[in-house]
């Protein structure tokens, strides 16, 4: 019987995690499955056919350790997926960079290294807005993320030196999509389209995420968001089991947010065939590597 690990994290009660919805038709079709934290430095990983990285939803806050732990899993005689190489690449959002040079449109960026009183004034007058947000290159849950207005940042400037003194950040200007349409994932198993839903805040935040009070829909997407999504696919410097591209819309077109590589959450709740997809998936990965 063929065996797959679920690579997970401690503590995630204050998560939404759905990928035991995979788990039944794993079973039916021969497969067992075991979720296991990251954090478990004694998991002997040879004894599984593949290691898929799931809900290791700490992995910002030690990457040295979390990367540490893709190698040692490389190392063994099990499959990683996504492939270690791939999310090297996706670890830090300077891949965004990659993108763009393949002529892929994502939401307009400044990139700093050096945080001091001047970053925020010159963001604002770069891109010509009073509201811009910050985070740091290496995030996720949108943690350590600051939505900043021009009238009132400055009292803000401790917890901003605090937070990005010794770390690589990102500058972005807030668009108002954010909260008047909401963020699109669209999301790809296989390299083939699944499903998408759209990510919407609750009123008076800016963050998308169910556990900072967002919404989800299941939705169609236009042909324009399918063709940037595959752009976006197409740039990858090697190919994934799964993927997640999250879309907003800036200046009435559509802009790759993040190309999610790591640890997305792939809401199997919100569509019945997407667990059959991701199966379906993996079974022709294996197949092939055959």
């Amino acid at each position: 019987m063929p065996a797959i690990a679920f690579l997970s994290t401690n503590n995630l009660e204050d998560f939404f995690v759905y990928d035991e919805l995979l788990i039944p038709y794993f079973n039916e079709r021969g497969w067992s499955v075991e979720t296991i934290s990251w954090h478990n430095q004694s998991e002997s990983w040879d004894r599984f056919d593949y290691v898929i990285v799931r809900s290791t939803w700490d992995y910002q806050q030690h990457p040295k350790a979390f990367m540490a732990c893709l190698e040692q899993i490389e190392a063994s005689d099990t499959t990683l997926l996504n492939p270690l190489s791939l999310m090297q690449w996706n670890l830090e959002k300077h891949y965004l960079k990659d993108l763009q040079r393949n002529g892929v449109p994502i939401v307009t960026t400044l990139w700093g290294n050096t945080f001091n009183n001047s970053v925020i004034d010159e963001a604002f007058s770069h891109f010509n807005c009073d509201t811009v947000v910050i985070k740091p290159t290496l995030s996720a849950n949108a943690d350590d993320t600051f939505k900043l207005s021009v009238a009132d940042w400055h009292n803000q400037r401790q917890a901003l030196c605090d937070t990005f003194n010794q770390r690589d950040f990102m500058v972005q200007p807030f668009l108002n999509s954010v909260v008047e349409e909401g963020e699109y994932s669209l999301f790809y198993f296989g390299g083939k389209y699944s499903h998408a839903i759209k990510k919407v805040p609750q009123k008076g935040d800016f963050r998308v995420q169910e556990e900072h009070g967002g919404s989800l829909h299941p939705v169609n997407v236009d042909k324009e968001q399918l063709n940037i999504a595959q752009k976006a696919l197409s740039a990858m410097p090697y190919e994934a089991l799964y993927a997640r591209v999250d879309l907003i819309r800036q200046n009435d077109s559509w802009a790759i947010m993040e190309l999610e590589l790591i640890e997305p959450s792939l809401y199997f709740n919100l569509d019945a065939q997407s667990p059959k997809r991701f199966v379906e998936a993996l079974e022709s990965f294996h197949e092939d590597a055959q």
